[in-house]
């Protein structure tokens, strides 16, 4: 077997965290019932938490006449038949 080359994004390094045990125990329990090791769940986590931050970030840029539209189709009441289709449509939770 070839050797591997470890690459930037293939090094390791260790991540100290103290918890309260309630939430470790927590922690434990759904990692273990989607079958992962609090290690796996936790780097899931995080990650995901991660990249939801960065892209609450996101800046698009967009020129004046672009900005004005649009504005102005926010400040428009809702309408149209989509809209009253999905007003009329059953409340999933109150059923």
């Amino acid at each position: 077997m070839p050797p591997t080359v470890e690459t930037p994004e293939s090094v390791t390094r260790p991540v100290n965290l103290r918890v309260r045990e309630d939430i470790r125990d927590l922690i434990d329990r759904a990692a273990q019932s989607l079958g992962k090791s609090r290690s796996e769940f936790m780097i899931d986590a995080a990650r995901r938490a991660a990249e939801d931050a960065l892209l609450d970030q996101t800046l698009v840029r967009v020129d004046r006449q672009t900005y004005d539209y649009f504005l102005q189709v926010l400040d428009q009441p809702p309408g149209g038949e989509g809209f009253e289709r999905l007003m009329r449509a059953d409340i999933p939770w109150k059923v």
